[in-house]
């Protein structure tokens, strides 16, 4: 075991792995690209029609249905069926990581507007603010942690599926793993897959931090006061009783 560590240790310390066309930078900089560019085609599909449904309340529920199908849809063959129809490289390795970050970007746009509670919507009517209004004052800003959630969920998975595009002939990542599986070598294989998991964990927490910022002050001092009543509740469940008392 510490044998293959120091094998994994001595690959990313290789120059030439470092270098090229097929070098650690160039990989990641194609697997960051194709994530980026899914995730902003993606959200400009889904979110407007995400903000329209739990707007209107109108077919969501179909909606919904329809995007839980395309969530159950194994990432290989959405792909395989992509390049199988556009060829292999860029277009379908982008076409089938879209089609995938579209399902929870839409699901979690959808719940958030719907859950705003209806008493600040009615209470936004009675000052005479319009449906476009009380969608973008009200709606919207209170839903925000949710739908930016979505976008978060969507990134992690497109990070981990463009992991396969290597299969397409699209540098990325995944363009190692195919490599180590090729030649045997599981040295090179565990790299990759130790750098696609890295650039996972990064994508995660830091998107989380950018959740956290753009959430409105009063949403996170909403939800920090109802942490400390649950802990006041929790704590009230089982009082402390001095046995002396009388």
């Amino acid at each position: 075991m510490f044998h293959f560590l120091g094998n994994v240790v001595d690959w990313f310390g290789n120059g030439s792995h470092w270098s090229g066309s097929n070098g650690v930078p160039s990989l990641l900089l194609g697997h960051v690209e194709i994530v980026v560019y899914s995730l902003l085609i993606a959200a400009v599909v889904a979110l407007p029609i995400g903000l329209w449904l739990g707007h209107t309340g109108r077919g969501g529920f179909a909606a919904i249905n329809v995007t839980n199908v395309g969530r159950a849809l194994p990432a290989i063959a959405v792909l395989i069926l992509a390049a199988q129809w556009l060829g292999i490289g860029r277009t379908p390795a982008l076409v089938a990581l879209t089609l995938l970050s579209v399902p929870p970007i839409l699901t979690n746009c959808y719940t958030a507007i719907r859950g705003v509670a209806p008493e600040d919507k009615d209470a936004a009517r009675g000052i005479g603010m319009t449906g476009m209004q009380i969608l973008t004052r009200v709606e919207i800003p209170a839903s925000i942690p949710l739908i930016f959630a979505g976008v978060r969920t969507a990134a992690v998975q497109a990070v981990a599926t463009a992991t396969l595009a290597g299969f397409v002939a699209y540098n990325c990542l995944g363009t190692l793993i195919n490599e180590g599986v090729s030649a045997n070598d599981h040295t090179e294989l565990f790299a990759g897959a130790l750098l696609v998991v890295a650039l996972a964990l990064i994508t995660e927490y830091g998107l989380g931090a950018v959740q956290a910022a753009i959430t409105p002050a009063g949403l996170r001092a909403g939800a920090a006061g109802r942490r400390r009543g649950g802990l006041r509740l929790r704590a009230a469940d089982n009082p402390i009783v001095d046995p002396t008392a009388r």
